[in-house]
């Protein structure tokens, strides 16, 4: 699929961590500092954060819905328990502290800052909780017109009701969107099921596209964004 010959869209929506945000720099970060703490191991940092991303996940697609805060400090626990270590409060704190301190990629809000001035409204939508995405949108410039998260809408990406649910509060159909994001996993999955147009921004992490999904278009980074308007006529 392609965005030759599509309308214009009304809105942007953004996946936050890793499309605006440095997730992957920021959590390992939040690992190391983790890792000090526990005397005497022998736990890769990036060992880690695979096992955590897996208890993550899985936590968040099992009922009943629960804020991130409480699924990350869950699955943080399970993960260093998995790997033969203790956990307390403090590990937790760090995790979720560590979020919402996470900056901007650096194209990043003067591209945002360009996208506001060709009259795009611009949304987040994470799988996050209202207090930690706070800290993380107020690095953007104040040039976000909403954020919309998975406590809000009582879902995670993948599943399609946080969309649903964002599409209904911006009082927008599928096709007055364009979505950008980096996660195949969460993002592709709901562009796939819903029929959004979707962005990839492909920044050289090791992501892979999902088998049965190929998005729209394809970049390296967010400022690449309103070149590739511009090519549309948009």
């Amino acid at each position: 699929m392609s965005l030759h010959n599509t309308a214009r869209p009304r809105w942007l929506t953004f996946d936050c961590y890793g499309t605006l945000i440095q997730w992957d720099e920021g959590l390992q970060a939040a690992v190391r500092e983790i890792l000090q703490t526990k005397i005497g191991h022998h736990v890769d940092s990036a060992k880690l954060i695979e096992v955590y991303d897996r208890h993550e996940h899985a936590l968040e697609q099992t009922a009943p819905h629960r804020s991130f805060r409480e699924v990350a400090g869950a699955g943080l626990r399970l993960a260093l328990a998995e790997l033969g270590l203790e956990s307390n409060q403090e590990d937790v704190r760090t995790l979720t502290d560590r979020v919402s301190a996470m900056p901007p990629f650096p194209e990043v809000v003067d591209t945002l800052r360009r996208l506001k001035q060709d009259e795009y409204r611009l949304c987040i939508v994470s799988n996050t909780d209202d207090d930690i995405i706070a800290g993380n949108v107020a690095q953007l410039g104040g040039l976000i017109d909403r954020v919309i998260t998975a406590q809000q809408a009582g879902a995670y990406k993948p599943d399609r009701r946080l969309f649903d649910y964002a599409h209904a509060q911006l009082g927008v159909t599928r096709d007055e969107v364009v979505h950008i994001c980096a996660s195949p996993h969460l993002d592709h999955a709901a562009a796939r099921d819903v029929g959004f147009r979707c962005i990839w921004i492909d920044r050289g992490t090791g992501r892979t596209l999902l088998p049965d999904y190929t998005p729209d278009a394809t970049l390296s980074t967010l400022d690449q964004v309103p070149l590739l308007f511009a090519t549309l006529g948009w």
